[in-house]
């Protein structure tokens, strides 16, 4: 079990003013070890602490007295303080399988952690959980928690994880449900394997037998030129087309059963198959955003300032690798500020503007960019070769592949870069924006600042 480390002391904070101090490692708090930032969270909104810290190879007992519920003011350097549980599953559409060589070590990292479920919105399937763990998420309220459900038949569902527990462990999503735990559910669809008729007993069991979900959002398997499983291979036009009509029948079933929707594609089933994406109301909430559901819709609002308020973009698949919570549990993917970030000299005001971002991001942003009827904005798409297949999400975009689009782009123009491509100023092959070969400004992914950006 590692030591949690303090990172930083907010000025004018109870821990500054009871000598807490960047560098410490919190022993104990009120005797307390605590296991993860969550235990941490809850340990330290007690009024009265007794904190155990080593500085310089020494032990200090700091005593800090405080309103209760009201922030200590020191933020931790991990999210886990003991170790991450693993994931024991080998899913032959795993992302991390797919990667290349040679990324840093914390991106091979499989999780099947709840915790990380809870804190940054990664899926669980549920395999490695306990009696234990049902009781601290129930006592504790650690809710919502994504589940990873794929197939609702035992069999099937086995095959998925390559893990005979995936044919039981569904038990605890139940479990969830029952003691009140919001929880969303995922299916990642792979053609030839859960899609078509399996796809429809799954959509069918989670309406009879996990009518209580939040939401389960259905999204088409990621394949990168790095996989080497012979099965996976990416939907043709006619397949995604089916998975949205399959959706969309499902969803009018539960609206008279359960009367709300319950299921929704992804954004990319509506590109991949070429179909018109649905009207705002449709998402109900936009519960599963951050998952891809309903991005395109929410962006256009806030581009178009009908929206009263930014969704903006979630942590992303690799954000929990990078650091702990910046505030509250859950931690943004930025360059480490806020608001539109300049990275190297700024061009000249009034200067042609390109807003750069993958190539499904372009799709959703040049209706947008047009219809501005600007001359001087155009909609810079970058080809992810360093993933290659299938991906063409902004947020996995890397600095080798913008370097590379940015090179053939003129000089002196203003470039806008999506910060969920950067996690802590970094980009998922070790670049930084310095590296680029044009000064970019990194920008909130979310409508709202893409326009101001674009207005300013």
């Amino acid at each position: 079990m590692s030591v949690p480390r303090i990172t930083a002391v907010a000025d004018g904070s109870a821990a500054q003013r009871f000598g807490l101090r960047a560098g410490d490692e919190l022993l104990a708090v009120n005797g307390c070890a605590p296991k993860d930032v969550i235990e941490y969270q809850m340990l330290v909104d007690e009024p009265e602490l007794s904190l155990d810290v080593r500085r310089d190879g020494m032990v200090l007992e700091l005593e800090v007295h405080k309103q209760a519920g009201a922030p200590l003011g020191a933020q931790v350097d991990s999210a886990l303080f003991d170790r991450v549980r693993t994931c024991d599953n080998h899913c032959e559409f795993c992302f991390i399988y797919q990667l290349p060589p040679g990324l840093r070590p914390s991106l091979y990292m499989k999780d099947d952690d709840y915790r990380l479920s809870f804190l940054y919105g990664n899926f669980t399937t549920l395999t490695r959980f306990t009696e234990a763990d049902l009781e601290r998420v129930v006592a504790e309220r650690l809710s919502p928690l994504n589940v990873s459900i794929h197939a609702t038949d035992p069999d099937v569902r086995a095959a998925m994880l390559r893990n005979r527990r995936g044919a039981t462990s569904l038990r605890w999503l139940r479990a969830l449900l029952d003691h009140g735990i919001e929880v969303h559910g995922q299916v990642v669809v792979c053609p030839g394997v859960n899609d078509g008729d399996v796809l429809e007993d799954t959509l069918a069991g989670v309406a009879d037998e996990y009518p209580e979900l939040a939401s389960v959002c259905v999204v088409p398997l990621g394949v990168s030129r790095h996989t080497s499983e012979p099965r996976l291979r990416p939907h043709t036009t006619a397949e995604a087309a089916a998975v949205v009509e399959a959706v969309h029948e499902w969803q009018q079933i539960n609206r008279r059963i359960l009367g709300r929707r319950l299921v929704f594609a992804a954004d990319e089933y509506y590109l991949l198959g070429g179909i018109d994406f649905p009207g705002p109301e449709a998402y109900e909430g936009f519960n599963m955003h951050e998952d891809g559901v309903g991005m395109a819709a929410t962006l256009k609002m806030e581009f178009l300032g009908q929206a009263d308020d930014v969704v903006g973009t979630r942590p992303g698949f690799f954000a929990w690798v990078d650091g702990a919570p910046a505030s509250g549990y859950r931690a943004p993917r930025t360059d480490g500020s806020t608001g539109s970030t300049p990275i190297g000299l700024r061009p000249r005001k009034g200067a042609p503007v390109g807003v750069v971002t993958g190539e499904y991001g372009a799709a959703v942003l040049a209706p947008l960019v047009a219809s501005l009827g600007r001359g001087d904005v155009r909609v810079v798409a970058v080809e992810n070769r360093f993933f290659g297949g299938t991906t063409a999400v902004a947020g996995l975009l890397v600095g080798t592949d913008i370097a590379r689009t940015l090179a053939g782009e003129p000089e002196g123009h203003r470039y806008l870069l999506p910060d969920v491509c950067l996690s802590q100023g970094m980009f998922l092959d070790g670049a930084r924006p310095g590296d680029l070969p044009r000064p970019v400004e990194v920008v909130p992914t979310d409508g709202a600042a893409l326009r101001k950006a674009l207005d300013g």
